[in-house]
């Protein structure tokens, strides 16, 4: 397993991931494992899968694929015994098992953690619920918009006087972050003490996790943070130019962009003006001067006013569409995305990993699986032969 003494390859290879999860939290756990490496194996519902292979044609959503790269897919019954029997002997030759069932879910089926570890000691098992697996709240449903909403993050990105929802499942993938993070650091655990160990998280905890800052703040005055209290602390402003294309500017705390900003906008008198003067005062002021540049980049075109500011070396940017930011020829030395091929369904483009790793090219990391595409595959690594194989697809079990 791995790599020869000395010769570096994917940071997980060896590795091997059993995913009963579905939508995004824990797909999205695994997907982060199989770009670094990991074999994957995807445990799906016989005849059915994925839920969000459904958001598209023939079971192959661009939802489905955009956390599923790189898996293996066996379907499989887990409600009749052969089929639990498979899962847990899978669980038995692994290294991690995700699951985002409900809590209970999991033993109810038999492939629960104490199921699982009775037969490896060593396996690192992530359970992924929507508010925990104690308290009052176990046995609701959590999807992403209610994890944002009751974690506080919605409250920080919307109006609340006309709230809306996100473009994006902002929970969900940070849900998923998290436990691969906590994966990742049980898996280095177990390289030293020899055993593996359960993981926890939730759509709730995760989330409220990531508003660290914010809850640092309020823990401090007991002011409750609002969307506007980080852009004024932060000195962010968002703008829309004279050809009505917003754009961004980010000065944070060096004086320098605050006298390069003055310089951009053509008033170098504001830098000393008192209201302004260092970064207390146009926190105190941040309506005032928001108004201010609000009024002269509305008399700009918006590459004029990102061609001033560049030019004064202050942190600013186009608030891109996602075309704009596949288009920017500047960005595409970064390798944002990747071209696979799937054997029955051709070319596909998808966003590339985030990380550049030394030795480890994620290009080389699969197109996303079709469901069963590679039940016979895993069954005969397991050791079933032919007519074992026969057996369970006459049973309906795979």
């Amino acid at each position: 397993m791995g790599h020869p003494a000395g010769e570096l390859g994917a940071p997980l290879a060896g590795i091997r991931v059993v995913e009963l999860a579905s939508y995004v939290t824990g797909p999205y756990a695994a997907v982060l494992l199989a770009e670094l490496g990991a074999d994957v194996v995807k445990i799906e519902e016989r005849g059915q899968g994925d839920p969000f292979r459904g958001w598209g044609e023939d079971g192959y959503s661009p939802t489905f694929r955009s956390v599923n790269r790189g898996k293996r897919s066996i379907g499989l019954d887990l409600r009749t015994p052969a089929g639990r029997q498979v899962a847990l002997d899978l669980g038995a030759a692994a290294d991690v098992v995700i699951e985002n069932f409900r809590p209970g879910v999991a033993d109810r089926l038999g492939v629960g953690f104490e199921a699982m570890r009775a037969r490896n000691e060593q396996l690192v098992y992530c359970s992924i619920s929507g508010f925990g697996s104690s308290g009052p709240y176990r046995g609701r449903p959590g999807y992403d918009t209610v994890g944002q909403a009751m974690s506080g993050l919605l409250g920080l990105l919307t109006d609340l006087d006309a709230p809306r929802v996100m473009g994006i499942s902002l929970a969900d993938h940070l849900t998923g972050l998290q436990a691969s993070h906590g994966i990742l650091a049980a898996l280095v655990g177990r390289g030293m003490s020899g055993r593996g160990r359960r993981i926890e998280t939730s759509l709730l905890k995760a989330t409220t996790a990531f508003l660290a800052e914010n809850a640092a703040r309020y823990f401090d005055d007991g002011r409750v943070p609002t969307r506007s209290t980080r852009a004024e602390i932060a000195q962010a402003f968002a703008f829309v130019a004279a050809d009505g294309l917003p754009f961004v500017v980010h000065l944070s705390s060096p004086q320098k962009f605050w006298y390069g900003l003055a310089d951009a906008v053509g008033r170098p008198d504001l830098r000393d003006d008192e209201r302004f003067v260092d970064r207390r005062a146009r926190v105190a002021h941040y309506a005032e001067l928001e108004q201010i540049l609000a009024g002269r980049f509305a008399t700009m075109n918006r590459a004029e006013c990102l061609d001033a500011l560049t030019h004064a070396d202050v942190p600013a940017g186009p608030i891109n569409r996602l075309d704009e930011v596949f288009a920017d020829e500047a960005l595409a030395g970064l390798g944002l995305t990747r071209t696979v091929e799937h054997p029955s369904w051709g070319t596909m483009r998808l966003l590339a990993g985030p990380l550049d790793i030394e030795g480890h090219d994620d290009a080389a990391i699969g197109p996303p699986p079709l469901l069963g595409e590679h039940t016979d595959e895993i069954l005969r690594e397991m050791g079933r032969d032919e007519p074992a194989i026969v057996a369970l697809r006459s049973e309906e079990v795979i």
